[in-house]
């Protein structure tokens, strides 16, 4: 095992855990597919831009959410609930700002409004809860967003890492096979 497998192996659920679950017990038998285990260089980039998704999408539940998900797209079931752990309750923070950040970038709230929250919660209730629809849209067409672009640049970093993990497999394996077939040369 690779130091890396080391780390994650006894960390993930096994298949027949997560079938033995009572919400994933309807679809238990498409879903403990084997295909849907394998680590194979498309499933695994589906399964981290799924689990991206999901984890940008979805507050709670994103594991279940990207589960279902791997299921039509025949991604790695692992690697998309693995990827969701992104989004965790330290991350939290930096996204919520990124995302409103974002949103209002992309919107163009604060040239209209003038960035500026209400003074006081006292005063105008409505004019309070316009300022918090305002916050909360912009945050959410962030988060929407951070969800999409997330989930092409996880696809894409998966698939150029699994490549290049790959290669090094197939130059290594080369370089043995040529060590043996040279060996020492007699006088």
């Amino acid at each position: 095992m690779a130091d890396g497998e080391k780390w994650w192996k006894p960390r993930m659920m096994t298949r027949e855990e997560m079938g033995q679950n009572r919400w994933l017990a309807p679809i238990a038998h498409r879903f403990l597919s084997p295909e849907l285990w394998r680590f194979t260089r498309r499933s695994v980039p589906r399964g981290v831009a799924l689990g991206l998704f999901a984890g940008f999408i979805v507050p709670v539940g994103q594991i279940f959410l990207a589960a279902f998900l791997a299921l039509p797209v025949r991604a790695n079931v692992p690697v998309a609930a693995a990827a969701t752990f992104l989004t965790n309750p330290f991350t939290l923070p930096f996204f919520l700002v990124l995302a409103n950040r974002l949103g209002h970038w992309v919107l163009f709230l604060d040239q209209a409004t003038g960035g500026q929250a209400p003074e006081r919660l006292d005063g105008d209730a409505w004019a309070f809860m316009g300022w918090f629809v305002e916050v909360a849209g912009a945050t959410a067409l962030g988060y929407l967003i951070l969800a999409i672009v997330g989930a092409i640049i996880g696809y894409a970093v998966a698939a150029l890492v699994w490549r290049l993990v790959v290669a090094r497999k197939w130059s290594r394996r080369a370089l043995r096979r040529e060590r043996r077939h040279s060996g020492p040369v007699a006088p």
